[in-house]
Formats: structure tokens, C-alpha cells, sequence
């Protein structure tokens, strides 16, 4: 991976499963950056994300998938940091790493869903988050956007609104942002039973990502 050469560069950090990864994924992402004029979007796929219950297919297999998902889009890139540091993959730890990467220059913004940033009050030392980066909160069309009822109860009075950038201000200097995006109902768990069942995916996940499961003979359950 390739430093930026631009010291106020905006970089995305878009974690997740990917199991597989999905138009839906590729979507938001490129709606996030776009609206947030982000000079990439780095998309992070998880070791052993510790929040899921299930097994999940090989790392590896996964990474694979999101490279070729991202291979032709020069605003994207994809990152096996969590792949080679083993066991958990913890955010604060990424993020820890990449503020340290930039050396501190460029201006992180994390992406998550709405529901998994609902459960982040569970998430390992997570207050630290707010204070080593930027938020960017993938919400559901229609809903009122920032509400205050979704920061974490225990440190919300760490926030204040602020209304010229509609986003939420912590102390520490960071924001987070809510921001509606295309909803394309489209999940990995669909796309898993559809293929536990023999059915097509074609249009949920991107040419080269199908045909790698199929070439792979992938049992992604």
C-alpha cells in the first residue's frame, strides 16, 4: 500500500467481514467518499471479527475477493493489516496503526453501518475512537440524520452538535458524521443461503468475485 503524498490527504477506513463482499458494500462506499470528497477509501477485511458468532470463510479467501471487487477503482484500495497482525481484529488497533502510518497527517474518517455502530458501546476500549479520528455513519434513507439517542449513553456529554456541519463534535476535536445512503437490499447472509441452494448471484456481487467463488468452489456458510 502506497502512502498518499498529500500531508491533508482524507483517507477512509472501511472495515468489515466481506464474506463475500457485495455491490451493496462497493455502493455505500463509493457514495461515502464522494460525499465526503475522501482522497481514498481503504476497506479493511477482519481476521477474526470479534463480534461474529458463526464461522466465516478464510481470510484469505476473503481478502482475495475484495481485492478483485476493488482492483479497478483508483479511489479504492484494500489493506491486510488485520489479516497479519492474527487473532481478534480490534478497530482501535487499525485505527492506531494508521494514524501511524500517515504519521499523523492525513485526516482518518471510520465508515460504519448504523446497527453496528449502535453496539459499539461493545466494542474493546471504544471511547478511545472518538479521540483518534473521524466517523462516518452509513444510515437508512428516511431517518432523521444525527440523532442524539445513537451516541453512546455513557459518553455522549463528550458531544456537541454542531449545526454548520451537521455532525456531532467530541471533545477531542473529531466528528461524527451521519449520512444517508442507497439502500440496495442486498446482504452476505442472502448471497450465502443463495449459493448453500444453488441459485444465482449474479448482480450482488461483482463479476470477478463471483467467479472466484465458483472457481474456488467456496462454501461461504
Amino acid at each position: 500500500m502506497k502512502k498518499s503524498s498529500q500531508t491533508t490527504a482524507k483517507i477512509g477506513l472501511f472495515g468489515g467481514t466481506f464474506n463475500p463482499v457485495h455491490l451493496g458494500h462497493l455502493r455505500a462506499a463509493e457514495e461515502i467518499r464522494e460525499a465526503y470528497r475522501l482522497s481514498k477509501t481503504i476497506v479493511i477485511p477482519a481476521h477474526i471479527p470479534p463480534h461474529k458468532k458463526s464461522n466465516v470463510t478464510f481470510a484469505e479467501h476473503r481478502f482475495e475477493m475484495v481485492r478483485l471487487a476493488v482492483q479497478d477503482n483508483p479511489f479504492f484500495e484494500v489493506s491486510d493489516i488485520e489479516l497479519t497482525r492474527k487473532g481478534n481484529s480490534y478497530s482501535h488497533e487499525t485505527i492506531d496503526y494508521f494514524n501511524t502510518y500517515f504519521d499523523h497527517t492525513a485526516e482518518l474518517f471510520f465508515i460504519i453501518g448504523i446497527d453496528a455502530f449502535r453496539e459499539i458501546h461493545s466494542w474493546k476500549q471504544y471511547p478511545r475512537f472518538f479521540s483518534a479520528c473521524n466517523f462516518i455513519v452509513m444510515d437508512r434513507p428516511g431517518r432523521q440524520k444525527a440523532p442524539q439517542d445513537l451516541l453512546p449513553a455513557d459518553i455522549a456529554g463528550e458531544f456537541t452538535f454542531d449545526s454548520r456541519q451537521h455532525c456531532y463534535k467530541h471533545t477531542s476535536g473529531y466528528q461524527v458524521f451521519f449520512c444517508s445512503i442507497t439502500l440496495l437490499d442486498i446482504s452476505s447472509t442472502a448471497i450465502r443461503t443463495a449459493l448453500g441452494e444453488g441459485k444465482s448471484i449474479k448482480y450482488l456481487v461483482p463479476e470477478a468475485v463471483e467467479r472466484y467463488i465458483r472457481e474456488n468452489k467456496l462454501n461461504l456458510s
